[in-house]
């Protein structure tokens, strides 16, 4: 464990729920009110209302406040939605209340306590993730934790896209394409064949869906994917935001200026592995 020293001042703090979930909700309403206890200046985002907290409606206006540390509390999608919704480096602590699996959670809600305490006294270390973003026709998109999408958006025909990267191009007919992060290695990427990486790797993977012809797979180091497809197509972000390009339209993926940064209490393995049951 890496033990920063005079680091993390919990003097602004968000805590943020997933979207109607009562049991997330109550957590969040109990974590804002043990950080306002501890002298912390809180920001909830609507419809959780804590006395002594300030209400914001949408995730959009957190960019205008300066933060020391951003609580989630729900499942992988809500962490998700936060990253997204981050251009900077604030720090999130991911609580796994009412997800699924939880993969990018650190703690339960039990363990609030003992965690915040632990931060305090500076024991904690920082768990930085390379993100992805894609633009298209000028305008760039939310940036994505874990992976971004390019598929087809008529289903009944078959689109022939164009990827370039470094000085190669592969070019053939294929449903999609995913360009994965590291940290999204275990997703959507990997149920395609692609390989698993450690979370703290700086590298992006590119994965056909559905070739015509066999294409493994291609791990890079590239700041710019360059993919371009013989059909209208779907840019979706996080399996969460959809967006749309034209017909030989270049869309630019490239690693996001700003890392996501996680708060981890203990040292682990590849976390998403062990979360995921290998």
């Amino acid at each position: 464990m890496i033990f920063l020293e005079n680091w993390l001042k919990l003097q602004n703090v968000a805590v943020v729920s997933k979207v109607g979930n009562k049991d997330s909700e109550k957590a969040a309403t109990d974590v804002a009110k043990k950080l306002l206890a501890r002298k912390s200046k809180v920001y909830t985002i609507s419809p959780i209302q804590v006395e002594g907290a300030k209400q914001i409606e949408t995730l959009e206006e957190l960019k205008k406040v300066k933060l020391d540390l951003i609580v989630t509390l729900g499942g992988d999608g809500t962490t998700l939605r936060v990253f997204r919704n981050l251009d900077n480096e604030t720090p999130i602590l991911t609580i796994n209340v009412g997800g699924n699996r939880g993969i990018l959670a650190e703690i339960t809600i039990e363990e609030i306590d003992e965690a915040l305490t632990e931060i305090q006294k500076d024991k904690f270390f920082l768990d930085k993730r390379t993100r992805v973003v894609a633009s298209c026709g000028g305008k760039e998109f939310p940036p994505a934790l874990n992976e971004i999408l390019i598929n087809r958006a008529n289903l009944t025909k078959t689109a022939e896209i164009e990827i370039k990267f470094q000085n190669d191009t592969v070019k053939q007919k294929m449903d999609g394409v995913i360009v994965a992060t590291p940290s999204g290695s275990t997703g959507h990427s990997y149920s395609l064949g692609g390989p698993i990486l450690h979370e703290s790797l700086d590298v992006l993977i590119i994965t056909p869906v559905a070739p015509v012809y066999r294409l493994a797979s291609i791990v890079v180091p590239d700041e710019k994917i360059e993919i371009i497809s013989s059909h209208d197509c779907n840019i979706v972000m996080d399996a969460q935001v959809v967006k749309t390009a034209g017909f030989e339209e270049p869309i630019i993926i490239k690693k996001y200026s700003k890392p996501a940064v996680f708060i981890r209490l203990k040292k682990r393995g590849l976390r998403q592995m062990s979360k995921l049951g290998f």
